[in-house]
């Protein structure tokens, strides 16, 4: 996507992080004698919606010279080798590699149930037993 194709009710002017979460931030990075201004945050804030912003740019470049249509983590790290920031490339990558291990994990915890073998209408009928245990039981405890 060009810059001429991000003109629209939804410019750039409205792109931020979030106060709070940066303001958080700020404060973990800092030594507890050291206040951070409101303005300074926000210039920060700024200064990383720029960096963010330059970097999807070239990666986004990267990604339609190789005739992709999304872009990968490679393309980002690619594109921060392209503008000269080689120092963030490994750790960059190994964050990259543990967000694909945590993906990864999702993905098997999500097909856990799909791996039991049991149909979906078994599943139900073993649910509605238990629901009318339960029943017989809390009308037990009434009485």
């Amino acid at each position: 996507m060009s810059d001429n194709e991000r003109s629209g009710p939804t410019g750039d002017d409205e792109l931020s992080l979030p106060k709070a979460t940066v303001q958080k931030l700020i404060n973990e990075m800092m030594p507890d004698d050291v206040i951070c201004a409101k303005d300074t945050r926000d210039l920060l804030i700024d200064c990383c919606v720029e960096f963010i912003h330059l970097i999807a740019s070239e990666a986004n470049e990267i990604c339609e010279k190789e005739t992709k249509k999304t872009i990968a983590g490679e393309h980002v790290v690619s594109a921060l080798q392209a503008l000269g920031f080689e120092d963030y490339i490994e750790e960059v990558d190994e964050v990259f590699k543990e967000h694909k291990k945590q993906q990864k994990d999702r993905d098997k915890k999500s097909t856990r149930l799909e791996n039991t073998g049991i149909s979906e209408e078994e599943l139900l009928r073993q649910q509605e037993l238990l629901f009318a245990q339960s029943r017989l039981k809390f009308e037990a405890q009434q009485q």
